[in-house]
């Protein structure tokens, strides 16, 4: 009985009110460079949300709901204060000015601490928003479904299944020697100027193609882009239809660091809100090479020390946080997969540059394109011996598997004759016959931008590439000889092309029909070229 009763005096005398509403609330110390100094706020977290308010006697939920509300990320805790970088305008931060930490939800009876969050949802598809989920496309404000975190940790082994369905660019040259499969992470890399981003719009666009219930919903997130190229952009995509199931986040080169260095993160987290949703996603970055600039920026300017080429020592956590995040979950979670194709540039063509390596390093492959191949006119200018998909074959259609088996092996091959060859004017039969077979291949994979195939197109133009169906025509014409063969097959195999396309595979009987219907094509194309 009497250690009943001291229990409960210690548990007395320990006991302090806490008033309901109750709030930590700061003073901003200095501000400069986007970046404020605040005391006051001892309770603070990493990546925690703060309001600037210059009325402090209003409630606070008034002053979270209003139109001016201005917001600041805690980047930095140190000893004697917080620093925050400014979600807004600067110039509305003063000396003087007052901070307030918000409740972790919407109710302010909450324990405080709210990490940034942004609005997801449905709603979203369509719109061209910033990283912080407002709309920027003068159409309005987006009703969310939900509030997600920016900043999360990325899905554990147990929760992920292996990736195995294919994600069809529409570009043959990645179809067939550089598959993406849902959930993969396939890096675009190359020097300024050389298609990066035209791959990946590409792929975007050939979605469309793909049946609604199984279309993967696209995030296209321009980091650090001159605004008239991100218009151009989104004006192609609605005038192609893509705009249908993509939403852009766009932080252009105007806007500050901070907004530059949580695009990515926001187009992420816009993505995972559908993979968990059991659907396909699939998000570009455009590019990694700008958000690392804007985070050596901010860094600096918290004054952390700065490492290798001046970035700081988490450069790599960046990167890898983020890309992590891209899954194939398990059936138990929902099925759902989110695709990355994040973007860096070269300079040079140098990708063993620190940013370039530490990027390719974490993905599942690099597309990589080559300065020297773009300007002899190839497009996409793809180096065959440099890329490579880790995921392999393992994300191909068994029709793709059939007809690609060989092809970056034997250009290999060809590009080392190539080469070699230029230094002998005097070719055997044989050699010639090799030469003119590997330029014939590179003139089947040249594609214009903008115009991507469906699979089974793909597959049978590499069919009868492969199979010698095209040896009667010069290098020099393939690009008009696989117009006219696309024309041919659309009017005449439209049965064969849709057999492939139903059962992802050649068999047999479809092999047998597909060669009948090339032999047509040759009889009635040879003589006229």
């Amino acid at each position: 009985m009497q250690s009943i009763i001291e229990r409960i005096e210690k548990e007395i005398a320990a006991w302090a009110p806490q008033p309901k509403g109750a709030e930590e609330v700061g003073v901003v110390r200095a501000v400069g460079d986007g970046v404020a100094e605040i005391d006051g706020l001892s309770g603070a977290v990493m990546s925690e949300m703060v309001l600037f308010d210059p009325a402090f006697d209003r409630p606070l939920e008034e002053a979270i709901g209003a139109s001016s509300a201005l917001y600041g990320l805690i980047l930095n805790l140190e000893e004697d204060g917080v620093q925050a970088v400014i979600l807004g305008d600067v110039s509305k931060v003063y000396e003087g000015m007052l901070v307030r930490r918000l409740p972790s939800d919407s109710s302010t009876h909450a324990p405080l601490g709210r990490l940034l969050s942004i609005p997801v949802g449905e709603n979203f598809i369509g719109r061209v928003v910033n990283p912080i989920g407002e709309a920027v496309d003068e159409k309005g404000p987006v009703s969310p479904n939900a509030f997600r975190n920016v900043e999360r940790k990325a899905y554990g082994v147990i929760d992920r299944a292996p990736v195995s369905v294919p994600l069809h660019t529409g570009i043959k040259a990645v179809d067939t020697m550089i598959p993406i499969g849902r959930g993969q992470r396939e890096l675009i890399i190359g020097d300024r100027g050389t298609g990066k981003t035209s791959v990946a719009i590409d792929t975007i666009l050939s979605q469309k193609r793909e049946p609604e219930a199984t279309r993967p919903l696209c995030i296209y997130v321009a980091i650090g882009q001159k605004e008239s190229k991100t218009a151009r952009i989104v004006a192609e995509l609605s005038e192609r239809g893509a705009m249908d199931y993509t939403t852009v986040v766009t932080a252009p080169a105007s806007s500050p660091a901070v907004m530059q260095f949580l695009a990515p993160f926001a187009g992420a987290t816009i993505g995972e809100y559908f993979m968990e949703q059991g659907k396909d996603a699939l998000v570009v970055y455009d590019d990694l090479s700008k958000q690392a600039a804007a985070y050596r920026q901010i860094s600096l300017l918290l004054r952390r020390p700065p490492g290798r080429e001046a970035y700081p020592g988490d450069i790599f956590y960046l990167h890898s946080r983020l890309l992590e995040r891209s899954a194939k979950l398990s059936e138990a979670r929902g099925g759902g997969s989110l695709t990355a194709l994040p973007i860096i540039e070269t300079q040079e063509g140098d990708v063993s540059a620190y940013i370039p390596t530490n990027v390719i390093s974490i993905t599942d492959g690099q597309i990589y394109l080559e300065t020297s191949l773009f300007n002899k006119g190839q497009r996409p200018a793809i180096n065959v011996g440099v890329s490579v998909s880790r995921v392999g074959s393992a994300a191909q259609t068994k029709a793709m598997k059939k007809v690609s088996g060989k092809i970056k092996l034997d250009l290999a091959q060809f590009y080392e004759l190539e080469a070699f060859t230029q230094f002998s004017s005097d070719l055997d039969a044989e050699t010639k016959k090799r030469i003119d077979s590997g330029r014939r291949m590179i003139g089947i994979l040249n594609q214009d931008r903008g115009k991507p195939l469906p699979f089974e197109m793909e597959a049978v133009i590499i069919f009868a590439a492969s199979n010698g169906y095209l040896d009667g025509f010069a290098p020099a014409d393939m690009r008009a000889t696989e117009e006219l063969l696309q024309k041919f097959l659309s009017r005449e195999a439209d049965d064969v092309l849709m057999a492939i396309r139903g059962s992802k595979e050649i068999s047999e009987e479809t092999e047998r029909m597909l060669r009948e219907r090339l032999e047509a094509f040759i009889e009635r194309t040879v003589p006229s070229i």
